[in-house]
C-alpha cells in the first residue's frame, strides 16, 4: 500500500497540492484526472522519487518497485531494438552470463576438484534462480511485449538510434511492462501509440498484477482498464469508485451540489453583511453586530470549481458537394522499396464519416495526402467531385501557423464574416481565456498550437474534412467540442484518430490500410473488430461494396467486411462426386455405373441451376436493398435534414442496417458464384 500523508506541493505562489492525504492498494488501477495544469504529472513525479513534496509524507513497502513513464522526452542508443528491451532483465540476464562463464571453466581439466566442485554448486544455485523466475521464457516475452507495441520482427535488429521520437517512447514503455514494477506510473501512455497497439495495451493492464496509476486524455481507454478515478481538483484528491463514464456522473452531481452550496453561502454572507452595515452605528444593535462578525471571522469559504461554459458549435454554412467526393483509380505510391499502395482503388461519397486504421508506418497520412491534393501518386488517377471544397488538417498543422499573428487574429484571418462573433467562444472552448487571446503563435506550447489549429479548422467553410490526428494534445474537454461539432457536421468526414472513443462515435466506415492496400469496412470500429474477428475464424474473404466501381479487370474500388452479427448461414457446397470406377475391377457392371454417373451428374445439374436461382434472387435483393439505400440518401441530402437529429436518426440507422445488409448478400452472392463455378469444372 502506497499512502499520501499531509502532503502539500508548491511552485511559487502557486499551490497544487494542499494537505492531501491519499492511498492505493496493491492491484488497483487509477485514472488520475483534472484539468490542465491541476499537478497530475507533478503528483506521479513525487510518487516516482523524482520530486520531493515541500510537506507531508509519501510512505511507501520497502519492496516497493515504482516504474514511471514520462510523455515524453526518453531516448535510447547504443543498442539493437530487441537488446534494449531485453535490459529490463538485466539481473536474469547477468544470471545467464555467469551460467555460461562457469560451463566454460568447468571444461578446464586444471581446476583443482574442491574449485570444481564450488563452481558445480555456484551453476546448481544460479540455475534454480534462473529457472524459478522463468529466465528461459526472456525471449518470448520480449518478443510478446515488442509485438504488441507495434515493432515488427524485422525491426528487432535495428539499432535505437534510428526511431523516432515517438517510437522510442513505445520501446521505453515496453521496457517499463517488461520490468513488472509493484508500481507502474503512466502518463500519458497512449499519445505515442495507434489503435491496433492501445487496444493490446489495454488488454495488458487489465491483467497487470500489481498497482497502476495513469494519466490519459483518452476516455475509452480509461474507461477499460481503470478500477478508480482519483480526480485532482482545487489543491485536493477526490475518489471516484468505478471508471470514467460513472466518474463523469458522479462529478457533474457532486459539482452541482458544491456549486449549490457556494451559492448558499454566498447568500447567507451577503445577508449577514448587509445586517452588520446597516446595523453597524446603532447602540441597540451593537452586540447583535459584534456576534456576527465573529461569526464571519470562522466562516470557511466554499470553493467550487468554475463551472466550463458549454459550446455549441455549428459549422459555418457551405454548398453541397455532388455524390462522389474522391475516386482513386489504379494508384500506386512507394517510397524506395517500400511500397504503400500498389493497385488501389477507393470511392467516398458524400455523408460518408470514414476513419483510416492501421499500424503506424502502414500509409494512412500518405492515404489523407494524396486524397487532399497535397501528394500525388506514382501511377494511377485521382478524382475529385464536383464542387468539393475541402480542408485538410494535417499532423504537422500546428506548425504552419503564422507565428507573428496573435491567438484572436489567427482565427479571425480566415474566418467568414458572420462566425467572428463566435470566435471568443471557440477559444475558451479550447482553453484560450482572457488575455490568452492576446499572446503571439510564436510563444505558444506545441499542445497550445495545437489547439489553436483546431479552433481554426472549425471557422473555414467547407463540404468534405480531412482529419489527420486532430485530436493530439486536446484534453478531455476540448475533444468533447470538437467531437460535438463533427457529430453535427453534414459534410464528409475522412480522419485519422488513435482515439478509440473519438472513432467509435464518429466513424460509419472504416478503411483498414496495410499490406498495400486499403480495404473497407462498413459499421462502426467496434463492429469492424468484430467482422475482422469472424473473417480470420471462418477465413472468408473481402468482398466488394454497395455502389463500388469495377475497372475492366474487375477491381472493385473498395472492400467491405463480410457478414454483420448475427448472419445467416452461408448456403451449404455441392456434394463432391463420386471417383471413377475401374474398368478392370472384380465385379465391375459398366452399365450400372454409367447409371450411377448419370444420376451424379443430374445432381450437379440441380445443384448448379439451384445456386443459379439463388444467384438471381440475392441479386434481385442486393437491387432492392440499394435502391431504399438510394432513397434514403436523397432524403439525407434535403436541405434540413439534420436540423432535428432525433427525426433524422431513425433514416440513419436504417441506412447503416441496409450498409450490413447489402455486405452479407455480396458475400453469399460471391460464395455461391464461386461454388457454382466449382460445380461447372467438375462437369
Amino acid at each position: 500500500m502506497i499512502q499520501l500523508s499531509s502532503l502539500t506541493k508548491s511552485f511559487g505562489e502557486r499551490v497544487l497540492l494542499e494537505d492531501v492525504t491519499w492511498q492505493i492498494s496493491d492491484g488497483e488501477r487509477v485514472g488520475l484526472c483534472g484539468p490542465n495544469g491541476a499537478g497530475k504529472t507533478t503528483l506521479l513525479k513525487m510518487l516516482a522519487g523524482l520530486d520531493e513534496p515541500d510537506a507531508g509524507n509519501i510512505i511507501k513497502p520497502s519492496a516497493l518497485t515504482v516504474g514511471y513513464l514520462p510523455q515524453d522526452g526518453l531516448a535510447h542508443a547504443g543498442h539493437s531494438i530487441l537488446d534494449e528491451a531485453s535490459s529490463a532483465f538485466a539481473d536474469l540476464l547477468a544470471v545467464k552470463a555467469e551460467m555460461h562463464d562457469i560451463e566454460g571453466r568447468l571444461g578446464d581439466a586444471a581446476i583443482p576438484q574442491e574449485a570444481h566442485d564450488a563452481l558445480l554448486e555456484r551453476y546448481s544455485a544460479l540455475q534454480d534462480r534462473f529457472r524459478i523466475e522463468d529466465g528461459y521464457s526472456i525471449d518470448l516475452k520480449v518478443a510478446t511485449v515488442l509485438r504488441g507495441l507495434g515493432f515488427t520482427d524485422e525491426q528487432f535488429s535495428q539499432p535505437t538510434d534510428s526511431l523516432s521520437g515517438g517510437w522510442q517512447m513505445r520501446l521505453a514503455l515496453a521496457k517499463l511492462l517488461l520490468g513488472r514494477p509493484t508500481l507502474l506510473l503512466l502518463d500519458e501512455p497512449t499519445n505515442h501509440l495507434d489503435l491496433e497497439a492501445r487496444n493490446w495495451l489495454e488488454g495488458y493492464l487489465v491483467g497487470y498484477p500489481h498497482s497502476v496509476i495513469l494519466v490519459s486524455h483518452d476516455r475509452f481507454f480509461l474507461d477499460a482498464v481503470v478500477t478508480r478515478i482519483t480526480d485532482l481538483t482545487l489543491r485536493h484528491l477526490t475518489d471516484y469508485p468505478g471508471n470514467y463514464s460513472h466518474y463523469i456522473d458522479e462529478r457533474e452531481a457532486r459539482m452541482e451540489q458544491l456549486r449549490k452550496a457556494k451559492r448558499e453561502q454566498d447568500d447567507e454572507i451577503a445577508r449577514v453583511k448587509m445586517f452588520i452595515d446597516r446595523f453597524r452605528y446603532q447602540a441597540t444593535k451593537a452586540s447583535q453586530v459584534q456576534s456576527r462578525i465573529k461569526m464571519l471571522e470562522k466562516v470557511t469559504p466554499i470553493e467550487a470549481p468554475p463551472e466550463r461554459k458549454r459550446i455549441h458549435f455549428t459549422f459555418p454554412v457551405c454548398a453541397k458537394s455532388g455524390r462522389t467526393v474522391f475516386e482513386l483509380h489504379e494508384v500506386r505510391k512507394a517510397y524506395g522499396p517500400n511500397v504503400i499502395f500498389k493497385k488501389q482503388n477507393l470511392l467516398l461519397e458524400r455523408g460518408d464519416r470514414v476513419a483510416l486504421v492501421g499500424p503506424n508506418g502502414a500509409g494512412k497520412s500518405t492515404l489523407m495526402r494524396m486524397l487532399s491534393g497535397v501528394e500525388a501518386p506514382d501511377s494511377g488517377t485521382r478524382r475529385e467531385g464536383h464542387q468539393v471544397v475541402a480542408q485538410y488538417f494535417a499532423q504537422d498543422e500546428a506548425t504552419r501557423l503564422d507565428p507573428k499573428l496573435t491567438v484572436y487574429e489567427t482565427l479571425a484571418a480566415g474566418s467568414p464574416h458572420n462566425m467572428v462573433p463566435a470566435i471568443r467562444n471557440i477559444l475558451g472552448g479550447f482553453l484560450f481565456s482572457g488575455d490568452d487571446v492576446y499572446k503571439k503563435v510564436s510563444v505558444l506550447s506545441g499542445g497550445e498550437r495545437t489547439r489553436l489549429a483546431v479552433a481554426r479548422m472549425l471557422l473555414i467553410p467547407s463540404n468534405t474534412l480531412l482529419l489527420d490526428e486532430p485530436t493530439n494534445h486536446l484534453d478531455l474537454d476540448s475533444k468533447d467540442i470538437l467531437l460535438e461539432a463533427l457529430e453535427d457536421y453534414g459534410g464528409t468526414l475522412i480522419f485519422v484518430s488513435h482515439d478509440r472513443y473519438f472513432v467509435e462515435k464518429l466513424a460509419n466506415k472504416i478503411i483498414e490500410i496495410g499490406h498495400g492496400e486499403a480495404q473497407g469496412f462498413p459499421g462502426t470500429y467496434k463492429e469492424f473488430l468484430w467482422s475482422k474477428e469472424n473473417r480470420g475464424a471462418s477465413g472468408s474473404s473481402a468482398v466488394a461494396p454497395r455502389g463500388a466501381k469495377a475497372d475492366a479487370k474487375g477491381a472493385a474500388s473498395a472492400r467491405v467486411a463480410p457478414r454483420a452479427p448475427h448472419a445467416p448461414h452461408a448456403p451449404h457446397a455441392p456434394v463432391a462426386p463420386r471417383a471413377p470406377h475401374e474398368p478392370h475391377a472384380p465385379g465391375f457392371d459398366a452399365h450400372e455405373a454409367r447409371k450411377r454417373d448419370q444420376a451424379e451428374q443430374r445432381k450437379r445439374d440441380q445443384h448448379v441451376k439451384r445456386h443459379q436461382a439463388q444467384v438471381a434472387d440475392l441479386e434481385a435483393k442486393i437491387a432492392e436493398r440499394e435502391q431504399a439505400m438510394k432513397d434514403i440518401e436523397s432524403a439525407m441530402s434535403a436541405p434540413g435534414f439534420y436540423d432535428n437529429r432525433d427525426q433524422a436518426q431513425p433514416l440513419i440507422d436504417r441506412h447503416q442496417t441496409l450498409m450490413w445488409e447489402v455486405g452479407e448478400l455480396m458475400h453469399q452472392w460471391e460464395e455461391l458464384q464461386r461454388i457454382t463455378e466449382i460445380t461447372r469444372e467438375r462437369r
